[in-house]
């Protein structure tokens, strides 16, 4: 059994040990209180309130859309229900990729406003002096290179990133310099598995993967793919642990049937 089971609050400072002792690290997508309650009464590591809450909460083709006071609501709700896992928050797009001195006040809103954990941030060595800003000012910072979705309008389509060396150089050389600025980890989206087992190997910061293989240092899934809830999104990389849509869908046309016939509610259920 993992040492790190019955460990009551997850920090940074927990996920670096867990990458230096082999021990792999799990994170999820959360939005909402009751989900994140689950979610953290079941052991996960990490709860990510994603910017992806603009596609599966909000309905929006991508995530350039989400504000930050979006994100703050989210992650209030979620704030709200956890006790174990470690809280990260995505700064959404237009947040910080202006200057520094926006990427400082952002991310500190998000931290005095919702009592997260820390901050999560797109992008390579263009946003290092954020990086170094923020860090400095007390704020942990996740990075997350290869497809970074808020750029979903520059790279024109979701494929695998980094396939091809030149971009595969400027990758590692961006992880690095989120390390050296201050990262305490950095998530990897959609590259070539052996690519990212190179990148988890140089660094001493974990590594966590969606679409990147079993190398990283722990992986990542939206709540809402893996729990089946969503039908229309079927990426490779993505494994479903339920059907939830099809149950739902089941359940709800039943209590329709149960309202429509007198079924429900019984004496038993009537005061």
């Amino acid at each position: 059994m993992s040492v790190y089971k019955n460990i009551k609050k997850v920090t940074t400072n927990t996920l670096q040990k867990m990458k230096q002792e082999g021990e792999k690290i799990s994170m999820l997508t959360a939005y909402d209180f009751s989900f994140a309650r689950l979610i953290d009464q079941a052991g996960m590591d990490v709860i990510l309130v994603g910017d992806s809450a603009g596609n599966v909460m909000a309905g929006h083709e991508t995530t350039v859309t989400v504000t930050l006071e979006q994100m703050i609501y989210h992650a209030q709700c979620v704030v709200r229900a956890v006790n174990r896992a470690l809280i990260v928050v995505d700064l959404p797009f237009g947040s910080y990729q202006s200057n520094s001195e926006i990427a400082l006040a952002s991310a500190i809103r998000v931290m005095k406003e919702t009592g997260c954990h820390a901050v999560k941030m797109e992008g390579g060595e263009e946003i290092a002096e954020s990086v170094q800003k923020i860090v400095k000012a007390g704020i942990p910072v996740m990075g997350h290179v290869g497809l970074t979705p808020q750029s979903i309008y520059k790279f024109g389509t979701y494929t695998v990133r980094a396939k091809e060396e030149e971009e595969a150089t400027t990758l590692k050389k961006d992880v690095q310099i989120l390390q050296d600025a201050g990262c305490f980890a950095v998530v990897l989206e959609k590259i070539p598995a052996k690519l990212s087992s190179e990148v988890t190997a140089a660094l001493r910061i974990p590594t966590i993967g969606i679409g990147a293989g079993a190398h990283c240092d722990g992986q990542v899934l939206v709540m809402h793919d893996m729990l089946g809830i969503n039908n229309e999104f079927n990426p490779r990389f993505l494994r479903k642990y339920l059907q939830l849509a099809t149950q739902i869908d089941e359940a709800l046309r039943q209590y329709i049937q149960d309202v429509k016939s007198l079924q429900f509610p019984n004496e038993q259920e009537s005061y």
